[in-house]
């Protein structure tokens, strides 16, 4: 993982919008229908390579592929492992649980259909390994033409892919848990072998407190974090630290919110994990104000922080001066090289939801890269001043 030594540098958490075309397709194969391989492939292929460019073009220094072959970020395991089967409701979050008529409109889907929630059924082991070799050959084709510091891919994380799709198979929680993250550890690995650094997903740590964990006491669902960061720091126990990042987010949607543990209760659990990055909420209005429980937390000296300056579920951009002032908070609690400016979640979290249109995206995306120049400029120049001044 690479910091600048002259600047802040950028990034953001890895989806961005799909075509109409892309989420017809993504959705279509995710409910077992009929699709032309050969055109899945080329329109992934093609989405992929114009994400990159289009990140690149704006100067985002650290990139990704959008996630552009996945129907979404924690239930596209089902395509490539066994052991997941059916499509079940779940419970509503908390937070939206008395709002029928809000749910309604927020969960409706471009098209005809939303993605698959399968449940464990069966032994939980590698069965698909094609399309990860497709998409880290599509990503790798994608930044030889152009010009990048460095490119992530997203890989769900084990507690992650069991928050989303239930246990009814395996004696118990942790043997789940285990199994997921024995076959997962393949693809956390092929993507650092294949030159990139690997982003796990955890939402598991926040948003299931209120969602997929809903029903375990905060006691509980404490102890399953700490559980899902043992099992996780064990399937990436060959990789580098400093090969991997981590997101930990209460989830990319429009609701109260009021429902999200607080960061207090879970900020030493998240730092316990290996990878040397955390990327986290810091913009929208229910942990904006976070920053102060960072500034009070002892964080290990090898920790990089990866705040969220924009928010992904609104179409106001962010003014580059709001972003330059908050990622300055940051600076000043960990220094300016060990931080990385990034965005609270991503853009197209599930194909065929979200209601910003790829402009939208990019202009708020243009604001992170203008607000993080504003900050470098500020923090190198108040560095050079107090340099002058000592001597």
């Amino acid at each position: 993982m690479k910091l600048s030594t002259d600047r802040i540098l950028t990034t953001h958490v890895g989806s961005l919008p799909r075509s109409a075309q892309l989420s017809d397709l993504l959705l279509r194969k995710d409910h077992d229908e009929n699709v032309d391989q050969a055109e899945f492939d080329r329109v992934v292929r093609e989405a992929v390579a114009d994400n990159v460019a289009r990140q690149a073009a704006i100067g985002i220094d650290v990139v990704s592929d959008g996630e552009a072959s996945k129907v979404s970020y924690a239930t596209y395991v089902h395509e490539r492992l066994t052991g997941f089967d059916g499509d079940q409701p779940r419970k509503p979050a908390l937070d939206l649980s008395p709002y029928p008529d809000f749910r309604e409109r927020i969960a409706r889907v471009a098209g005809k259909q939303a993605f698959r929630r399968s449940c464990c059924v069966g032994p939980v082991e590698v069965q698909n390994r094609q399309q990860l070799r497709k998409d880290l050959a599509n990503l790798r084709e994608a930044i030889a033409k152009t010009r990048v510091t460095e490119a992530f891919m997203n890989a769900a994380s084990p507690g992650l892919v069991a928050a989303f799709q239930p246990n009814q198979f395996y004696p118990s929680h942790r043997a789940y848990v285990e199994a997921v993250a024995r076959a997962m550890k393949e693809e956390y690995e092929a993507i650092v072998a294949a030159g990139f650094i690997l982003q796990v997903d955890c939402p598991d740590l926040a948003m299931a407190r209120h969602t997929g964990f809903q029903d375990l006491s905060e006691t509980e669902f404490l102890k399953r974090a700490e559980q899902h960061v043992d099992v996780l720091n064990h399937a990436l126990a060959q990789i580098p630290a400093d090969s991997v990042r981590m997101h930990v987010c209460w989830g990319n949607y429009e609701g109260p919110h009021d429902h999200d543990i607080p960061l207090e209760k879970i900020i030493s659990i998240v730092l316990r994990a290996k990878p040397r990055a955390v990327l986290f909420e810091a913009a929208n209005p229910r942990h904006q104000h976070e920053w102060t429980v960072w500034s009070d937390t002892r964080i290990p000296e090898d920790k990089i922080l990866v705040p969220g300056l924009i928010e992904p579920c609104g179409a106001t951009v962010e003014h580059p001066e709001l972003v330059a002032q908050r990622i300055a908070r940051f600076a000043e609690i960990v220094g300016r090289d060990r931080v990385i400016a990034g965005t609270d979640c991503g853009f197209g979290t599930f194909a065929g939801m979200g209601k910003l249109e790829p402009e939208m995206v990019y202009k708020k995306l243009r604001s992170l890269v203008e607000g993080t120049a504003i900050a470098s400029a500020r923090l190198w120049k108040r560095s050079m001043a107090r340099a002058r001044y000592a001597n």
